[in-house]
């Protein structure tokens, strides 16, 4: 006769396999996440594709600056009439641009492959045997991806700046209400306009993790958070949509415009803040709930 069973038995291989991949994020952690950090900054450092991305954010600028100076003011952009004039108006005119075009991409090419990759590649199973949970990992991932976009931002608003000085001049600066603004204030303002874009482009990597997490094609995850963020901008140039406006992580990108008016208003900076922060907080939570629920099992 076979002996009963033991309360706290150990389990099949199979049965336990399956058990541990369904753990969810909240379980006992077997490791830290500086472990998961280390591990993920390893993975990180040797992708040519975030080499190339910080490169390219210290290159491109010095290059459009250059072009800008032996060719016609693009007067039909906010600062384009003044590009020839005073160095940071080349530094916001680059703003506006990457703004539109290229933050998006800069939020996505990391954190939209956080996720998708390790499910392309089948490395999930592999990656929670080591001494780290599925909220480590989750985490050091998420840490990781707004690092790279901060740093992309930093290093883009330095080379614009220094671009722009070097090569045109730290002339005073005209506002947008027509007044003369000294160079130093000049330096401030363009170095404010730059931070604040950190907190739209932390969304739009949130949107790119969440993305990330829920699909599992990479590919995907990458373009469709820039799909999203064109979508977002197009949709806050339709006019008569102020409500939608105000509640796109987007439209936050613009707020620096009015630092240069005469008397300055904030009011756009706070609502842009704080319509960043309740984007970044869902996807993250959506994308954390996501993930916990994920049967990793075949992966």
């Amino acid at each position: 006769m076979s002996a009963p069973s033991r309360p706290g038995a150990a389990t099949t291989p199979a049965g336990g396999a399956a058990a541990a991949a369904r753990l969810p994020l909240t379980g006992t952690p077997r490791g830290g996440l500086a472990a998961a950090l280390r591990a993920e900054t390893t993975k990180l450092a040797a992708q040519l594709r975030a080499k190339l991305l910080l490169a390219a954010c210290v290159v491109v600028p010095p290059v459009v600056v250059a072009v800008l100076a032996g060719q016609r003011p693009p007067s039909d952009t906010i600062y384009g009439r003044w590009v020839h004039e005073s160095g940071y108006a080349d530094s916001l005119l680059l703003l506006g641009f990457a703004a539109q075009w290229v933050l998006p991409l800069v939020a996505s090419l990391v954190a939209g492959d956080a996720f998708a990759g390790e499910e392309a590649h089948g490395t999930w199973k592999t990656l929670l045997t080591r001494s780290v949970s599925r909220s480590h990992v989750f985490w050091a991932k998420c840490v990781l991806s707004a690092v790279v976009s901060l740093l992309a931002l930093v290093l883009m608003a330095v080379s614009a700046t220094a671009s722009g000085m070097l090569l045109v001049g730290t002339q005073p600066l005209v506002g947008l209400s027509g007044q003369a603004i000294g160079s130093s204030t000049s330096l401030q303002l363009v170095a404010t306009s730059w931070a604040l874009a950190a907190a739209p482009l932390l969304a739009l990597t949130a949107i790119a993790l969440l993305l990330s997490a829920r699909v599992r094609n990479p590919a995907v995850g990458v373009v469709g958070p820039v799909v999203i963020g064109l979508l977002m901008t197009l949709l806050g140039a339709v006019g008569g949509t102020h409500l939608l406006r105000r509640a796109l992580p987007t439209t936050a990108f613009e707020s620096w415009h009015g630092l240069f008016t005469a008397p300055t208003f904030t009011s756009s900076i706070w609502q842009g803040l704080a319509t960043c922060a309740v984007w970044t907080v869902a996807c993250l939570l959506l994308a954390r709930a996501h993930l916990a629920r994920r049967d990793i099992t075949g992966g």
